[in-house]
C-alpha cells in the first residue's frame, strides 16, 4: 500500500482541497495502540489500489502530529478517534468510522458509489 503521509495543517488544507478532483481517505494512526495497529494491518493487507482507485489513500501519526488531527475535527466537524478512517469528497467528510468499524470492504463500497455517482 501506498500511503502518503499526513503531517501538516497546510497539507491537510491541500488535502481536503484535493478531495474536490477525487476522493481521498485518511487513516488516523495511534502508534500506542495495539487496536490501531490491528486495523491498520488488516486495511493495508486488503488494500488493492487497481479496484479502489481514484481513493487516494493518506496516513496520520496522530501522536506525532496530534495538532493535524485536531485540526481535521475542527475543519471537517468529525470528533477524533483512534484509529479513524475518513473519506473526503467535494471538501465534505462524507463517511468516518473507527476501531474494528474499518472496514477495506466498507471503503470499498463507498469508492465504488462515488465513482457511479
Amino acid at each position: 500500500m501506498n500511503w502518503e503521509t499526513l503531517s501538516t495543517t497546510n497539507q491537510l488544507k491541500a488535502i481536503i482541497a484535493e478531495s474536490t478532483d477525487h476522493p481521498v481517505m485518511i487513516f488516523k494512526h495511534s502508534t500506542r495502540c495495539s487496536i490501531s495497529s490491528m486495523a491498520l494491518n488488516r486495511l493495508e493487507r486488503s488494500w488493492n489500489q487497481d479496484e479502489i482507485n481514484p481513493l487516494k489513500p493518506y496516513y496520520l501519526d496522530l501522536i506525532a502530529y496530534r495538532e493535524v488531527s485536531n485540526q481535521i475535527a475542527a475543519d471537517l466537524g468529525v470528533e477524533h478517534q483512534s484509529p479513524q478512517v475518513l473519506i473526503l469528497s467535494d471538501g465534505k467528510a462524507i463517511y468516518d468510522n473507527s476501531h474494528m468499524g474499518i472496514s477495506y470492504n466498507e471503503i470499498l463500497k463507498i469508492a465504488n458509489d462515488l465513482q457511479t455517482a
